[in-house]
């Protein structure tokens, strides 16, 4: 074999394996896990904007929420789910499906405009929620919950959107101490989760009686003055009930985390986040 014959050989053997490299990893990503970057500050400080995280989309079996979406607003392309399989939405079934629960950190297509939300499971099917005063109850019984100090934060822009966090003590100026209170809230079923306060006041601190219907799911965010979830109907620019059809799948465990405006600036990855647990 000539030596220009063998390097043709040799680039077409290197483009070959990233082919499969890439097919392989399209694959995984498909059917497996699918990753997801934070961009709201509505979890804290369970998750916090810029944590890289990977959904297990095996957590409750497939439906046509575990389809790929592709989201790139600076060369404008915008995949859903629906493109892909849009002829399964609205179909309660799904393969190989397990039962979700309470606690359980998911990710899900809103039930109106399919974009991804991720908030912690709170209701499940014939649950009664509500809020008084700040405080969740569940089928009538108000959770535990254990003060747990203060969760501090730089007063700054935050993401790539931007964001300037809610403050316990109206923190202003750029570089100021933002505070909120941080509880530890306990679940019926025994789970504990970190749950953070702004103050007193606001459209979801009290709420009407929520039951869940069949099939259905109720969620919200841990930053509990600072998420928009089920306890605002879909008809006032709120979550509702997210039917089981919607679910992609659980998040386990940060990656990593990028304090700056890209999660490609590595220099302001957060140190202490490195496959963090979530609980």
């Amino acid at each position: 074999m000539s030596e220009e014959a063998g390097f043709l050989s040799s680039v077409i053997e290197t483009v070959k394996t990233v082919v499969y490299a890439l097919l392989i990893a399209g694959v995984f990503r498909t059917v497996f896990f699918q990753p997801f970057w934070i961009p709201s500050g509505s979890m804290k400080d369970t998750l916090l904007i810029g944590d890289f995280l990977f959904v297990n989309k095996m957590a409750y079996g497939y439906s046509y929420a575990s389809c790929p979406s592709i989201r790139i607003p600076a060369v404008g392309i915008d995949i859903g789910a629906d493109d892909f399989c849009g002829v399964f939405e609205g179909s309660e079934n799904r393969l190989f499906g397990s039962e979700p629960e309470q606690g359980d950190v998911v990710v899900f297509r809103h039930p109106v405009t399919g974009r991804d939300f991720i908030k912690r499971l709170i209701g499940l099917p014939g649950d009664r929620i509500q809020m008084k005063e700040g405080l969740l109850y569940i089928n009538d019984v108000a959770v535990e919950i254990e003060a747990d100090g203060v969760f501090t934060e730089v007063w700054e822009a935050q993401g790539p959107q931007g964001s300037l966090p809610n403050c316990a003590n109206g923190a202003r100026g750029e570089g100021a101490v933002c505070e909120k209170e941080r509880f530890i809230e306990t679940l019926p079923n025994g789970t504990q989760h970190s749950i953070l306060n702004i103050g007193p006041g606001g459209r979801t601190d009290d709420t009407g009686v929520s039951i869940v219907p069949e099939d259905h799911f109720f969620f919200m965010g841990d930053n509990r003055d600072n998420s928009t979830d089920s306890r605002v109907p879909q008809n006032l620019r709120g979550v509702g009930y997210v039917p089981r059809s919607a679910l992609v799948g659980r998040a386990d465990r940060v990656m990593f985390s990028s304090a700056g405006r890209s999660m490609f600036a590595f220099w302001t990855w957060r140190s202490d986040r490195y496959f963090k647990a979530i609980e």
